[in-house]
């Protein structure tokens, strides 16, 4: 007790800074160690979480696996499936055993296809689990919205298309990106009419979402997309440009030709490659004509094509463009020169000071 009195009163005698510092400190050491005991409980409590979650998993795969072989037609509810039905029924009110079933019952979808597939499916429906799936798009949190429209999406619930569509517009952009893999993984071409009026753009990764989902699909019904290719919205432009290339869209070719005189100098550019994937020979006057006005990754484009469509007729513009100050075009003009007149390409001289041009003809001949 003594002992106790000297230290407050060696305290008080102090400096207030000194004072300050021990007070801080002593604050500081309290705070620690209640986080040190904070996360030791939230360890202990996430390892039992971590552990029933497995049980519950376990327990879980067992059960679909029990429904789907106890079923023996596709179209009915057999009893034993019935049993089932009502015992999940029974336990999804339950948020975590809720979110552990759809978890599993997702997985089980990715891995099976045909009458499993729709067996799951048919359980979903069911059991009730849909209801919660499209509560969730009601709810103010994004991640929750997302999370409805994905499990939507994997159960194929084509009567949420409605409500989803209005979500094709929301603030958030992996709400957005979630409503459009629904509306495509369900719809296919279909599904793509939101790009008639869509007012963002669509990024790169998107696109490529898309055009992945859309060729797991035989025998669709390829919309027109003329519409697309003439939107004012530049990413739509260039996701209908590569529709029309992998789905050899050849009926917006009039659409393609327009879009050479489009002011963004990427949509000109892949408007030339998808041309050249076509081998098409009608665009070739309009890009002769305007090419000294073109950028170097248009004529470089438009050499390219040449390689394909070249003639005699292009014979003169060619050997114009053999002294061009790119080394690439100069070595697709010399090439091509080859290719429809060999006797103008043995003719060809360049002044000694150009030696890559020199190179370029005795590289050529090599081949």
């Amino acid at each position: 007790m003594f002992e106790y009195q000297n230290i407050i009163e060696y305290f008080k005698l102090l400096p207030i800074l000194v004072k300050l510092i021990w007070v801080l400190s002593s604050v500081l050491f309290v705070i620690l160690l209640g986080l040190i005991i904070y996360l030791k409980i939230l360890r202990v409590h996430l390892n039992k979480n971590d552990i029933k979650q497995k049980q519950l998993q376990k327990k879980n795969e067992e059960l679909l696996i029990n429904y789907l072989y106890a079923g023996d037609d596709e179209f009915e509810i057999s009893k034993d499936q019935q049993v089932i039905i009502n015992e999940v029924k029974n336990e999804i009110s339950d948020s975590f055993y809720r979110n552990n079933l759809i978890s599993v019952m997702s997985k089980l979808v990715n891995d099976i296809s045909g009458e499993m597939a729709v067996s799951i499916h048919t359980l979903f429906f069911k059991t009730g689990l849909i209801n919660y799936s499209l509560e969730k798009l009601k709810e103010k949190k994004w991640e929750v919205i997302a999370s409805g429209i994905s499990e939507l999406t994997q159960f194929e619930v084509k009567q949420a298309a409605p409500e989803i569509q209005k979500l094709i517009k929301h603030p958030n952009k992996e709400v957005r990106n979630q409503a459009q893999l629904y509306l495509v993984n369900l719809f296919q071409f279909k599904g793509l009419k939101f790009l008639d009026k869509l007012d963002y753009q669509l990024s790169e990764w998107n696109q490529i979402q898309l055009l992945e989902i859309l060729q797991k699909f035989d025998n669709q019904d390829i919309i027109d997309i003329s519409p697309w290719l003439n939107s004012t919205n530049i990413s739509v432009v260039q996701f209908a440009l590569k529709l029309s290339k992998v789905y050899n869209h050849l009926e917006a070719k009039e659409s393609l030709l327009e879009l050479l005189k489009h002011k963004n100098q990427d949509i000109r550019v892949q408007t030339i490659t998808i041309l050249c994937y076509f081998m098409d020979s009608e665009c070739k006057p309009y890009l002769k004509a305007n090419f000294e006005n073109s950028s170097e990754c248009e004529q470089i484009a438009f050499f390219k094509l040449l390689e394909n469509v070249a003639d005699e007729s292009d014979e003169k513009f060619i050997l114009k463009n053999i002294h061009h100050a790119n080394f690439e075009i100069k070595h697709l003009a010399l090439n091509i020169l080859k290719s429809i007149s060999l006797e103008q390409f043995d003719n060809v001289v360049f002044d000694n000071y150009d030696v890559d041009g020199a190179q370029i003809i005795k590289f050529i001949n090599a081949i």
